[in-house]
């Protein structure tokens, strides 16, 4: 009987194991590194959670239209290991700022994969994947 519960058991826990890395992606999976634009708008929030961060960034188009654009980040571990502290995120609600993104391959409007962000104070963060080597030891133009 012991050892018919502890197998029901080890069953449960490893299927509950299961259900958060089911709901994780690969980058490309999900986004077109042959697809990147800068993007420079305000910041109005962020969600710091994992597996990713995501923040967000009202847009001006040249005719003054405003979108809300919506932006992936790499892990919370990978971004603090980068240097990239949620008091970053938490000091730039309401500024301006530059976003380096790759957009979302299924063509959802407004939805990227975030490369960099340059802060309103200069300072430039890492905060994704490096798709266009821009952090490479070969870089030339990165931030």
């Amino acid at each position: 009987m012991q050892r018919r519960l502890a197998g029901v058991l080890a069953a449960f826990f490893g299927l509950l194991a299961a259900v958060p890395a089911s709901a994780h992606h690969s980058f490309a999976a999900e986004f077109d590194a042959n697809k990147c634009l800068d993007l420079t708008g305000t910041f109005t929030s962020f969600e710091w959670q994992n597996p990713h961060g995501y923040f967000h960034l009202d847009v001006k188009d040249p005719n003054g239209n405003v979108t809300t654009w919506t932006f992936e980040t790499v892990s919370l571990s990978t971004l603090k290991r980068s240097g990239t502290e949620r008091k970053d995120f938490t000091d730039t609600v309401g500024k301006t700022v530059t976003v380096r993104a790759c957009l979302a391959k299924n063509g959802a409007k407004n939805r990227a994969a975030a490369e960099t962000i340059k802060l309103s104070d200069g300072r430039v963060h890492k905060i994704g994947q490096d798709v266009e080597a821009k952090f490479s030891e070969n870089a030339k133009d990165g931030y």
